[in-house]
């Protein structure tokens, strides 16, 4: 698995190597904080912060715009792979098949 635990605290995760979307999907519920199944633009605020991502306000809001499927403001389970092509053309972020 490519996320490594610095610390016990997502805040302090960073993610290195290649993950799969199943990985990267589990990473991303780290950070749903309110535990409602979907991920706002806070917490993937947070989630991108967390990989020292400059910008990530900015870029929290693109990966919300370009993976919001229904246009509710979230990313649900249905969006996720969305994301994951976000996370891997935009931030860099390595998911394989």
């Amino acid at each position: 698995m490519a996320i490594k635990y610095y610390a016990t605290t997502a805040k302090n995760r960073s993610v290195e190597g290649d993950m799969t979307v199943e990985e990267f999907k589990e990473w991303l519920r780290l950070f749903d904080v309110d535990n409602d199944g979907r991920i706002s633009r806070e917490e993937l605020r947070r989630a991108i912060s967390s990989i020292n991502v400059r910008f990530s306000g900015w870029k929290s809001g693109r990966g919300i715009r370009y993976a919001d499927g229904d246009g509710d403001g979230y990313i649900d389970a249905d969006e996720v792979d969305k994301l994951a092509e976000f996370a891997r053309t935009s931030l860099g972020i390595r998911i394989v098949s």
